[in-house]
């Protein structure tokens, strides 16, 4: 289950999404600013964020920061239809309203809350494959780039300027590292790591 964090500077309006939301089985924890989650930056969940000026813009853009991501669902008291646009251009995956439909609430908070999810699960998966390739030569990252481009050994061979055999013996080897049974394997370990694409390293001999 997912958190969710209500941020709005108003106590009444603040108070009442977070009584509604825990009421239905959401843990909400409510939140002033923003400038409070600095040394508690959540991992995982849901920002509920009231729209007045720049909040939307600001909170996205220290999301960005720090290179993640975090749903964010935007709500005001009468939503209007430029600043829904302006939120939702800015990078919120909803807007609701808020006080308003209850059941509008959950469902743009339980559709937030599936993102994240997938999220945390697709970083969990990139972790796994970053820490098997982290043993990885610089040749044989380069090769595996190859492998996910589907070249052959000789065409690798040919940009790395090592003969074909050589490359061969690298597959060998990387495929031994990382614990991959066959090519296949190893390619999808690669997409899931965002291996950069081949060519875009220095190169080195080997």
């Amino acid at each position: 289950m997912y958190d969710v964090f209500a941020i709005d500077q108003d106590v009444k309006r603040r108070a009442s999404i977070s009584y509604f939301l825990n009421g239905h089985g959401i843990h909400t924890e409510p939140f002033e600013m923003i400038e409070e989650f600095v040394r508690r930056w959540p991992t995982a969940g849901v920002f509920l964020l009231y729209d007045e000026g720049s909040a939307v813009s600001s909170l996205l853009q220290e999301i960005y920061s720090r290179h993640t991501w975090l749903p964010v669902v935007a709500y005001s008291e009468n939503p209007d239809p430029a600043r829904i646009v302006a939120a939702v251009l800015a990078g919120a995956v909803g807007y609701t309203a808020w006080p308003g439909s209850g059941d509008a609430l959950i469902r743009a908070v339980h559709k937030a809350g599936a993102s994240s999810a997938a999220t945390v699960a697709a970083g969990s998966r990139q972790g796994i494959a970053l820490s098997r390739i982290k043993n990885l030569s610089k040749r044989e990252r380069e090769i595996l780039a190859g492998m996910v481009e589907g070249l052959s050994n000789r065409l690798i061979g040919e940009n790395l300027a090592i003969s074909p055999r050589t490359v061969e013996l690298h597959r060998a080897n990387l495929l031994f590292k990382i614990g991959a049974k066959h090519s296949a394997e190893a390619i999808r370990v690669a997409i899931e790591a965002s291996l950069p694409p081949f060519g875009t390293d220095d190169r080195d001999t080997g």
